[in-house]
């Protein structure tokens, strides 16, 4: 291909592939799959547009000069010879190649339709994604958490409880302390970890720039790092013994255990004991190892040392800042998970299945050139009128017997509203609406009112204790006694009052 038709057909390239994204960025799907498929198809589009845009680039640079002689031969010779010549070297391409199937340039960026699947953009949801992450909605940190559970000296946690502190590396919590956290395996668990949580925004949220928010977190972590601020991986300046502590009215803190004595006794009985001693030793010895001495050199070990927690501390640090940045998905994910414990394994199957099949009702309602109403006249079958769940179908029956969802408690103060269930009852006490209507009331102190629905049985037990506080008051007064000059022994308030009558 001569120069200057490459530059023309790049041209018109690019213009085809900025109205390919205006098409897709101008409908919204509902289904999250559909959302994701026109994002990665955006995202590819975007890819190609930067590709096209370099080689551009290149030509207009003309470093070998080709472009700039192709113009001249075309401006100082015959034109009309030049253009037989090409028309020439066409005939030719094809009398060679006669079966060639030429390519319809307006069709190569359309938006495919919606039961078209051969291309491989419109199915790529559909490989990247596992059916415990549902499309992208939650995560899947099954591996992860294996991995975790395989750790020396690690606190045995249960899923849930690993998804809601997942990135909290505290000794506290995962039990494993800073030298230990030096190893092959907590290195590598760290790092699957980390990888994991970049690869789903990378698939979620294929057109936000993954690599300018990795390297701002690698920015943010280096600057902490050289200001010694990085949380649990501060170097703290050698003291003379390693029984320095920090104690208080209340409580003492071992340094070199990383532990806290509630008893001062018990702390210093702590500090002879065989186990303090030997985390005495390694206490020492990795202050040893971290000493800085001012104007000598780091020697290998200290180096390889802290180059190591430097490697371990960025990949926890990653982590931490990549659940923050999808707290969403990551919320969702304990929900899920949490509902999903209560169900059994065929509902957790037919929910997956339901899940693919709602994928697909769009696609089949294209091809038979059905609108979006179509997905609204679908009536759900529910003939025990069961409460519908997150996915907008009626919950199990065993469930709705559990939570005793049939049992209706009306509330009179609340007007006359239902509840139903015992959870819901008891939790509408504290909501607003009932606090409300009890301050209609009168009433002031709602916490004192649990239980009670009815409008006279509140009043009467408000009016109750205001005379009970009023009682009080009134005793106030005959608590302190007074004696006359004849020894009789009468309240205060009575003592006062004979006196302002000169009685006494």
């Amino acid at each position: 291909m001569y120069i200057l038709e490459e530059q023309r057909y790049i041209h018109e390239d690019l213009e085809r592939l900025e109205q390919g994204i205006a098409d897709r960025v101008r409908d919204e799907p509902k289904h999250i799959r559909d959302r994701l498929n026109r994002d990665h198809e955006i995202a590819q589009l975007l890819d190609r547009i930067q590709n096209q845009s370099n080689d551009l680039l290149k030509i207009y640079y003309d470093e070998n000069g080709s472009r700039a002689a192709e113009i001249q031969q075309l401006g100082t010779g015959d034109s009309f010879d030049e253009f037989y010549k090409q028309l020439g070297d066409i005939r030719e391409h094809h009398a060679r190649y006669p079966n060639e199937q030429a390519e319809n340039s307006e069709q190569r960026y359309k938006q495919r339709p919606g039961g078209d699947a051969s291309g491989p953009v419109a199915t790529v949801v559909d490989s990247i994604f596992s059916g415990e992450e549902a499309f992208g909605r939650f995560f899947d940190l099954n591996t992860c958490y294996d991995s975790y559970l395989n750790l020396p000296n690690v606190k045995r946690h249960t899923y849930l409880q690993y998804l809601e502190h997942f990135d909290n590396f505290s000794p506290t919590y995962c039990g494993v302390k800073r030298g230990e956290k030096l190893t092959d395996q907590y290195f590598n668990y760290v790092g699957e970890l980390a990888q994991y949580l970049e690869d789903f925004m990378r698939r979620t949220k294929p057109l936000e720039d993954a690599g300018k928010i990795l390297s701002s977190f690698d920015e943010q972590f280096g600057t902490l790092w050289e200001k010694n601020e990085v949380e649990g991986w501060q170097t703290e300046p050698a003291t003379n013994g390693a029984k320095t502590t920090q104690s208080s009215a209340e409580s003492s803190w071992c340094k070199c255990c990383e532990k806290e004595f509630k008893n001062e006794n018990v702390y210093n009985n702590h500090l002879t004991g065989r186990k303090h001693k030997k985390a005495e030793e390694q206490w020492k010895q990795r202050r040893q190892d971290s000493a800085i001495e001012s104007g000598d050199a780091k020697s290998a070990v200290v180096s390889s040392l802290r180059l190591k927690e430097r490697a371990v501390a960025e990949r926890e640090y990653r982590v931490k800042r990549l659940a923050s940045a999808m707290s969403t998905e990551r919320s969702d994910t304990r929900v899920n998970v949490e509902r999903k414990q209560g169900m059994t394994k065929r509902e957790r199957e037919q929910e997956l299945e339901n899940l693919y099949n709602e994928s697909e009702k769009p696609r089949e309602n294209a091809e038979d050139g059905e609108g979006d109403d179509g997905d609204d006249d679908d009536k759900i079958y529910n003939p025990l009128k069961v409460p519908l769940g997150w996915d907008g179908k009626p919950i199990p029956f065993w469930l709705y017997r559990l939570h005793g969802l049939g049992v209706e408690f009306p509330c009179e103060i609340c007007g006359n509203y239902v509840y139903k269930g015992r959870r819901a009852f008891e939790k509408h006490f504290n909501e607003a609406r009932h606090i409300y209507n009890l301050k209609c009331l009168g009433i002031t102190n709602p916490a004192l009112f649990r239980d009670i629905t009815k409008m006279d049985e509140a009043q009467r037990l408000w009016e109750k204790i205001q005379r009970e506080k009023k009682q009080s008051k009134m005793d106030e007064g005959s608590v302190v006694q007074m004696e006359d000059g004849e020894g009789n022994v009468m309240p205060e308030k009575v003592y006062y009052d004979l006196q302002k009558q000169g009685l006494l």
